[in-house]
């Protein structure tokens, strides 16, 4: 009768899109290798989530996603990252590394702050890993648990390059 509860057609049709980022990026120049390549069980073995690692050869480090930092460790050997989406990441930066208690670490983000691949997160000293006798792979896992990881690259990347997709799973 008088159309009150009824939506306009024309406005339905032009409310926008939502559309979510899930790119996902190399975090360093370097060699960009599979999760099961990774010389650590707890990450070759997919306990933690799938992933990737990039093999550094420079200490620059760059965000693996588009998203919003949840939590730098104490250590700065990790960052986490929650995506648009809601795909949670974490960023683990060397094996064995927990132990160095942040030395080999500078963390140029907080929690809250917004990312994208573009955004530098850390920079380590890849020589003082080496001193240490720690592997410094970059390791990115995914560890929400219900996201699809498809990697289209390995072997050489550089920072911020497109290497794949994360989508959550229906």
């Amino acid at each position: 009768m008088f159309n009150f509860f009824k939506k306009n057609k024309k406005e339905s049709a032009t409310e926008p899109e939502v559309v979510v980022d899930n790119q996902v990026y190399a975090v360093a120049k370097g060699k960009l290798i599979a999760i099961t390549d990774v010389k650590d069980p707890v990450f070759s073995e997919k306990m933690m989530g799938d992933g990737y690692a990039v093999v550094p050869t420079e200490g620059a480090v760059y965000s693996p996603v588009t998203g919003e930092i949840l939590n730098v460790f104490p250590t700065k050997h990790a960052i986490g990252i929650k995506m648009d989406s809601g795909i949670e990441v974490l960023l683990h930066m060397g094996i064995n590394t927990v132990e160095l208690d942040g030395k080999p670490f500078d963390v140029h983000v907080k929690e809250g702050d917004r990312v994208t691949g573009d955004t530098l997160l850390a920079t380590v000293d890849l020589e003082a890993l080496a001193t240490a006798e720690k592997d410094n792979d970059l390791i990115v896992i995914f560890t929400s648990g219900n996201e699809e990881l498809t990697v289209n690259t390995l072997g050489p990347v550089e920072p911020s390059q497109a290497v794949g997709q994360a989508t959550l799973k229906a």
